[in-house]
């Protein structure tokens, strides 16, 4: 496991000062592993009550009255199970009683609000409630007036005793609770958490905590791997997405090491082994994906919003006003650089792209002509990116030519994706440099049987450009390490000269197409 000790530092921190807030993040990012490392972190100085509405089923929720008795038979559940210590017997008996005392399964928020205040008083130490799998109630008016109640007590607290700290965790943000409600009902409610301090604590992994993990990896089963290579791979693709971190490491050590390519750890640990455990990830079925695909579905401006990102290289700035990109950023979909919207790791991104092509290669020629070509491009166990310039530069011509300029230029960059899919598909993987989709040109980095290859995506604007761009490709080849580079030229002058050609520029080959 990644050493969570700085989250969990922040976390104590904000309990200490009393702070009632939401651990909101995306799908999957450790949220119910967070909660229960600190409820251990806690016990010692408080009386830890840990709820999960997971599993309750739909019933609690049909009232405000049917919440606060199952939130009671929870706490009740933790008291007899031993999962909250300490609890003074005063204060087992309140809860007992009042259990015993109510009347077809149904408690008054006014009663809940009262029993808490006097099962505080009871307790010698001050009482922390945790609630996770707060999504489940996000539907339901009941759970808004259990919020109510809540911020009720925070603002009596002074005169009153109640919770030290309130901890709820979800996908939603509560002041977005809103958005799943039934639109009859989310009219009557404001932000009945208002009081909630900001959850600004980072869950992502640095590349320092994933390399401390792969440093006890290490020390347990000796693979001699390269662990600041290795932790900067896990980083660049994840972003540090505890998730895809733990999957891709899952991956590594389960299914890579042992098959016949990578007989033991030792051989899997490096490199090759890594994009090995990359295409497992990225073809497999799993639940972060899956409620992907469910979100975009749910939220079709969202899915307009991600399509015109990447695949027509739209830029949108990056403001949390704008409904869709506060939902995109709150599903950890997106992120902020240099004040702009970018898809939040490559993992999302290739994803992303792998769902769009696969859902408009049925109608795309082009998807279908690099189905066909697919045998030809692949040359000693190398792929040979110059004849696939080639082809397309040959297909691009006959099937788009006759196109406007406004058509081309908003789609040339998803028409080589479409051709570049089925070729590479089950072997190797794409993915975009994020920097380059709004400079008027998109770097594209292949990775094929241990290989990569840097091909950009520009659009013709003269010859000075043009210039820059070489350069461009050139620094970039540099920092990958890489002696040939390909450029794919869109231009729309009538007199250009369509093909492929090979420019020698300094120690390095540079393979130009124009289309």
């Amino acid at each position: 496991m990644v050493n969570m000790e700085r989250q969990l530092a922040q976390l104590e921190q904000m309990v200490e000062q009393g702070d009632y807030f939401c651990v909101n993040r995306g799908r999957q990012y450790g949220k119910t592993t967070m909660l229960s490392l600190l409820k251990g972190r806690l016990e010692d100085c408080y009386i830890v009550f840990s709820v999960s509405f997971e599993g309750i089923g739909e019933t609690p929720f049909m009232s405000a009255e049917a919440l606060a008795y199952t939130l009671l038979e929870l706490f009740r559940d933790n008291i007899e199970y031993g999962e909250t210590k300490q609890v003074p017997e005063a204060a087992r008996q309140l809860i007992s009683e009042a259990i015993s005392s109510c009347a077809g399964e149904k408690l008054s928020v006014l009663k809940l609000s009262k029993l808490v205040s006097r099962l505080c008083a009871a307790s010698e130490k001050a009482v922390v409630l945790l609630i996770d799998e707060v999504d489940r109630a996000a539907n339901y008016s009941a759970f808004m007036e259990l919020l109510g109640m809540f911020r009720d007590k925070y603002l009596k607290r002074p005169e009153r005793p109640t919770f030290q700290s309130v901890i709820l965790a979800s996908v939603y943000d509560i002041k977005n609770l809103k958005l799943k409600m039934r639109p009859q009902e989310a009219h009557q409610y404001n932000s009945p958490w208002n009081i909630a301090a900001d959850f600004d604590v980072s869950m992502e992994f640095t590349r320092a905590d994933i390399a401390g993990m792969l440093e006890v990896y290490q020390r347990d089963y000796c693979v001699g791997m390269d662990i600041p290579a290795m932790a900067q791979m896990l980083y660049d693709y994840t972003s540090g997405y505890p998730f895809l971190v733990s999957r891709l490491c899952k991956l590594l050590d389960e299914k890579v090491a042992g098959t016949e390519k990578f007989p033991d750890r030792s051989a899997a640990w490096n490199g090759e082994g890594f994009q090995e455990a990359l295409r497992l990830l990225l073809t497999e079925s799993n639940t972060l994906f899956d409620d992907l695909r469910k979100k975009l579905s749910d939220y079709p401006n969202l899915r307009r919003m991600l399509y015109e990102l990447l695949y027509e290289g739209q830029s949108f700035p990056y403001n949390t006003d704008d409904e869709i990109l506060d939902i995109a950023s709150m599903f950890g979909y997106i992120k902020e650089c240099e004040g702009k919207v970018m898809v939040s790791n490559r993992i999302f991104e290739t994803r992303l792209y792998n769902l769009f092509v696969s859902e408009e290669r049925i109608h795309s020629a082009i998807y279908t002509e690099g189905s066909r070509d697919k045998a030809q491009f692949i040359r000693n166990g190398r792929l040979d990116m110059k004849r696939i310039l080639e082809r397309f530069c040959v297909h691009f011509t006959e099937l788009y030519g006759a196109n406007e300029e406004s058509f081309l230029e908003k789609s040339g960059r998803k028409f080589f994706l479409f051709y570049l899919k089925p070729i590479i598909n089950g072997t190797g993987n794409y993915y975009v440099e994020a920097r380059t989709r709004d400079e008027g040109r998109t770097d594209v980095i292949v990775d094929y049987l241990g290989e990569q290859y840097v091909v950009e995506l520009k659009i013709w604007r003269g010859n000075a450009y043009h210039e820059r761009g070489e350069r461009q490709l050139l620094e970039y080849l540099e920092a990958y390490r890489l002696e040939r580079g390909y450029l794919l030229s869109f231009d729309f002058n009538k007199k250009k000269e369509v093909g492929v050609k090979e420019i020698q520029l300094g120690e390095r080959v540079l393979v130009e197409a124009v289309v």
